[in-house]
Parts: C-alpha cells; sequence; structure tokens
C-alpha cells in the first residue's frame, strides 16, 4: 500500500512528480485552483484524483508544494494547520519577476536566508525539505543523463523528514546529497539559477548536477 500524497500546484512540475508518485504506487491528489484545467491530464491519468488546494494538504502523509515561489508562502500560511507534522517536499525558487541578466535569474531573497527558511517559520509544525528545485521538470522522475544518476541536493530541519525524501528520491532514480539543516537551502536554491543560464542564454536544457566524492 503506498503513502498518500498531496500535490499543491497544477503546473508542469506538479503533474510530473504526481505521475511519478503514482507511478511508484502512491495515492495521488493534485490541488488546484481550477479543477477543469486539469481535466485532459486526469484522462490520461486516471489513478490520480483533484481536489482544492485545502483538500490536498488534507489528503497527504507527504504534500509536494509545487507552485510559484512568489505565492509559495500565502498559501504556506493558509494552509498551515493541515501540514502540521507532514513532510513538505519544497520544489519552489524565489524567481522574482524581473527579467534575467544574462541569463541569470533575479531572486526576491538573499543569500542570508532562503525562501525553505521562509516557509518554515509559515507553517512551523511542518517538516519541509528542498527538493527538485534545482532541475528541469522532463529530468524530476527517471532521469536518464549519461554520467548519471545525477545528484538531487536536500535541506531541511527534520531528520525524519530528510530520511523521506530521500527514500522518494532513489525510486525516482536520483543519487541524494543530504546538505543537512535549512540553512543549507540558502546554497541549494540558487542552483536554479546556475541550471537555468545555459538555456537562458540560448543553449540547451538537458543537463542535472552531479557531486563527485574523492
Amino acid at each position: 500500500m503506498g503513502r498518500k500524497v498531496g500535490i499543491l500546484g497544477s503546473g508542469q512540475v506538479a503533474r510530473v512528480l504526481a505521475a511519478g508518485f503514482i507511478g511508484i504506487g502512491d495515492d495521488v491528489m493534485v490541488g488546484t485552483r481550477d479543477q477543469a484545467k486539469l481535466a485532459d491530464w486526469l484522462r490520461q491519468n486516471p489513478k490520480a484524483k483533484a481536489g482544492s488546494f485545502e483538500e490536498a494538504a488534507a489528503h497527504g502523509t507527504v504534500v509536494v508544494l509545487a507552485v510559484k515561489g512568489l505565492v509559495a508562502e500565502s498559501l504556506v500560511k493558509r494552509l498551515s494547520s493541515a501540514l502540521t507534522e507532514k513532510t513538505i517536499i519544497d520544489t519552489t525558487n524565489p524567481i522574482a519577476q524581473a527579467a534575467p541578466v544574462n541569463g541569470v535569474l533575479k531572486y526576491f531573497t538573499s543569500l542570508d536566508e532562503s525562501l525553505l527558511e521562509i516557509l518554515q517559520k509559515a507553517a512551523p509544525r511542518a517538516n519541509f525539505v528542498k527538493a527538485f528545485n534545482c532541475v528541469g521538470n522532463g529530468y524530476m522522475v527517471n532521469p536518464k543523463i549519461a554520467g548519471g544518476p545525477p545528484t538531487m541536493f536536500i535541506a531541511g530541519n527534520s531528520d525524519a523528514a530528510r530520511a523521506n525524501v530521500t527514500e522518494i528520491l532513489v525510486k525516482f532514480g536520483w543519487e541524494v546529497a543530504d546538505m543537512g539543516k535549512a540553512e543549507a537551502a540558502r546554497a541549494i536554491e540558487p542552483l536554479c539559477m546556475l541550471w537555468c543560464i545555459p538555456g537562458l542564454t540560448g543553449g540547451p536544457w538537458n543537463h542535472a548536477f552531479k557531486l563527485l566524492k574523492g
């Protein structure tokens, strides 16, 4: 019997991860403001369910936050009680509403506080783990890259939640580099900026990070 997973968001990241969890036998509900826009996707993924953000948050013992970084804090505050004591996989990046400069995204955070830490303060009884933020959605589940498996960097205050997310990532075909507590997300979140530079400057998007150990 698989775990219950609530996905907060209905964009490409949410859909890819929802299908990934269904693929490993989990019970998935996707939360959205507009269920109608999921109609075609639900026909292609009949094992998935759709509901409101509140319903998806209540459904999951593991909850995936897959919304724009700009709205993440307000949504987490709204759902705070439903997220209590759950593992929250935070896929978000603090991307500002400003054009990239030479392929470098603008962030609304500083290197002194990550979006993960902001979200943890917004729902202090939830267990946030940063993951999936440093690669495109096409590689999030079972990434097929020469020299792989690639490395997913994670961070969060709960040791148990990080272990939970590590287990999920391994099932999804990733090597995991556990960077420890929430402050490490200050270094992990900018990896999205680095990952995007080739694509935003006219190059390819077909890459991921790999941590080599001596």
